[in-house]
């Protein structure tokens, strides 16, 4: 049997305690330098890099092997821990007050020159990284974006082992319920003609272990969406899932504060301040346009509604007679813009859904406005008072139903503020938004469907209107959401079989449907199922947040493109016929 000397000591390990000793080290060859009488190399794990040397006087037979070395190639070495000499040190290295002067080595394995180079900040294609994925995972920073992953596992876990929950693996493979998201389906070779589906979420699991009398659950799971392309999403991805019994929303509120304060502590050191600060969806869509506000900023939208109301512009006063809203964001120091600036700006609000962009371009003690000639000066004047102008300021005004013209106004908000640099980026802030709509009208389908999903409770103020007008019904959810990004969303649960039908009913779901795909959680409330509530944190784009990586590819080992492709081994791909044979599937 092959032997090889053992690592005593990793690659980012040794230190100016450690010189004399013997030890040996295991890793792959960063660089290789060749000055001619001593060949340095830097040895890489993933604890860090060790300068080691070889030299003839130390040892002929080392440095003779050491002159064939390359990059990535795997190595054992022993040798003695020296100090660098004065002026040679390295101190962005943990390393770099110690040479190891190497005595002994062994080539475990050669390597071919990588396709980029096994460092950070390289300038490479995504695709290129993906197809060579075990390539890019020896870069530090993968590294350290996956260790920092594993630390938020193990916070999780501990979190929830001392608050008395139960981590419990719900299954796979389970019944299709398309109500959301498309499922990915899993055809069944027992059962012809039959399909499983890969889980969305573990929802009516964790719901049926409520029932079952497990009062604290959770679980870290993967789940699968079969959506349409989408720049950063993942057709598989990791939450954090949640349910607990016998609670109202502050509990689950609560506890999902102390996960998260424990995974900043533990994460970066940082101590956010508790209770998260609350906002109603109402008020994230008047103030920020977006139902996960970034609240590190200002530039606040301004209702400017009554403000126009009685003024000579047909748009406006149309939009506002309708019920729709004229809202302004008041961009500092921008009144100069030029004309080519705000037709691009113009065309990127078009982009967004706009009919058009009215701006006004505060000068001191005069105001130009890109709707002159259907305005007034003093109802110039009065909207850039009332959206907060003063000199040298850009207001950019939309007109439209009010959740679009929102909508639109915080996207011109991000978008500004990233201009600017307006945006913080030390800075953390933590809130909730509640009170959703519990239902909104789709167009597309001709009926109302779920904001979150159907399982959401109703808010008991609201039960009234849930006949007479659903789409006023708020729900008992509530999102977090961190710097503009939702990071988890949860929600009190309906517990008893008669609201349930009902809302599949609301739903468009009749009672047949309702029984063929969902009988089982129904048949379970009749046992005495207590009232429960949950949430799921996005464990993908958390870790995305913290590190500070770009995507959150970059947090995951072995992702999916956009378009869903595992490039590097080429997933999906096709099969032997005599699988499709054994499933009774013909591909058309």
């Amino acid at each position: 049997m092959a032997t090889f000397p053992k690592r005593t000591h990793t690659c980012g390990e040794l230190r100016a305690a450690h010189v004399g000793k013997d030890v040996t080290l295991t890793g792959w060859v960063q660089t290789r330098r060749d000055l001619g009488g001593v060949i340095f190399v830097d040895l890489r794990d993933r604890f860090g890099k060790t300068q080691i040397l070889f030299a003839p006087q130390v040892d002929q037979a080392a440095y003779e092997g050491a002159k064939d070395i390359r990059s990535e190639y795997v190595l054992s070495v022993t040798g003695r821990v020296a100090p660098r000499p004065e002026g040679t040190e390295n101190p962005e290295l943990p390393t770099g007050t110690v040479d190891v002067e190497v005595h002994s080595l062994v080539v475990l394995n050669k390597a071919e020159t990588p396709p980029f180079a096994i460092e950070d900040d390289i300038d490479v294609n995504e695709d290129i990284r993906l197809r060579y994925r075990y390539l890019d995972l020896r870069r530090p920073v993968m590294q350290q974006n996956l260790a920092t992953r594993h630390r938020g596992y193990q916070i999780t876990r501990s979190y929830f082992d001392r608050n008395d929950f139960v981590e419990v693996e719900t299954p796979i493979l389970m019944k299709s319920t398309p109500e959301g998201a498309r499922d990915y389906l899993v055809p069944s070779r027992i059962h012809h003609g039959k399909f499983y589906a890969l889980p969305q979420s573990p929802q009516t699991y964790k719901q049926i272990l409520m029932v079952s009398g497990f009062d604290r659950y959770f679980q870290i799971v993967k789940c699968f969406r079969d959506e349409d392309l989408r720049a950063d999403r993942q057709p598989e991805f990791t939450q954090i899932d949640v349910e607990m019994s016998f609670v109202d929303e502050e509990d689950v509120m609560s506890t999902a504060e102390g996960l998260a304060a424990d995974i900043f502590k533990g994460i970066l050191g940082v101590d956010v301040p508790r209770p998260f600060e609350r906002m109603s969806y109402r008020e994230a869509m008047n103030r920020f346009g977006s139902d996960k506000p970034d609240t590190r900023f200002g530039m606040e939208i301004r209702d400017c509604s009554e403000v126009v109301a009685g003024s000579g512009f047909r748009v406006f006063q149309e939009t506002v007679a309708k019920g729709g809203i004229v809202g302004a964001i008041c961009v500092p120091g921008l009144a100069d813009s030029t004309r080519n600036q705000m037709d691009n700006l113009t065309a990127l609000a078009k982009s967004m859904g706009a009919g058009g962009l009215v701006y006004l371009k505060v000068h001191g003690d005069t105001i130009e406005c890109s709707a002159e000639k259907f305005l007034k000066p003093e109802e110039v004047k009065a909207i850039a008072v009332w959206a907060g102008a003063v000199a040298g300021d850009l207001v950019l005004l939309i007109s439209g139903p009010w959740n679009k013209a929102l909508t639109i106004l915080g996207g011109l908000r991000l978008e500004m503020a990233g201009r600017l640099n307006l945006i913080p980026r030390d800075a953390w802030n933590l809130l909730w938004v509640t009170d959703f709509p519990l239902l909104e009208y789709s167009e597309e389908e001709k009926r109302y469907v779920a904001v979150h999903h159907p399982f959401t409770a109703p808010h008991p103020d609201d039960l009234a209107l849930l006949d007479s007008a659903p789409d006023k019904v708020r729900a008992r959810a509530y999102d977090l959401v961190l710097n503009g990004n939702e990071i988890a969303g949860g929600s009190i649960r309906i517990h008893s079989t008669e609201m349930q039908s009902r809302m599949f009913r609301l739903l468009g779901i009749d009672d047949e449907s309702a029984k063929l795909k969902f009988g089982f959680m129904l048949d379970a409330f009749k046992y005495g199922a207590p009232p429960h509530g949950g949430i799921a944190f996005g464990l993908d784009r958390i870790m995305m947040l913290l590190t500070g990586s770009r995507s959150i590819r970059d947090v995951i080992a072995f992702p999916k493109t956009s378009s869903a492709m595992s490039l590097m081994d080429d997933a999906p791909s096709g099969v032997d016929p005599r699988q499709l044979d054994e499933l009774h599937i013909r591909i058309v």
